[in-house]
């Protein structure tokens, strides 16, 4: 049964940083590509960023150069490191993997970006 968990979100001001992690289980870890969206209030669920099996990354244009996705496979886990963080960022950020059976998603955390 694959489970997801993330954690790391909370309360921040504007261009501080925050480092997200998924915590995977009931998965091969390391042959999947995993991936991080974000849902803001009123918004569609939208891609932030995603990293290969072989830790190739790709991100939104909106956090390229801020956010950093990575991955620890003997862990399980992959991370998103988010710096210079903008009222625009706020959102529940949910951890993805996609297999063949379908897409598995983690209940999600709250960030929120505020002064």
């Amino acid at each position: 049964q694959v489970q997801l968990v993330e954690s790391g979100g909370g309360l921040v001001q504007p261009g501080g940083s925050l480092r997200l992690s998924c915590a995977a289980s009931g998965i091969f870890f390391r042959f999947y590509d995993m991936g991080w969206y974000r849902q803001a209030p009123g918004k569609q669920r939208e891609l932030v960023a995603v990293i290969d099996s072989s830790g190739n990354t790709n991100y939104a244009d909106s956090v390229e150069g801020r956010f950093s996705i990575s991955r620890d496979n003997g862990q399980k886990t992959v991370y998103l490191e988010m710096n210079s963080l903008k009222p625009e960022d706020t959102g529940v950020y949910y951890c993805n993997v996609k297999k063949f059976n379908g897409d598995y998603w983690g209940e999600g955390t709250l960030v929120t970006v505020s002064s």
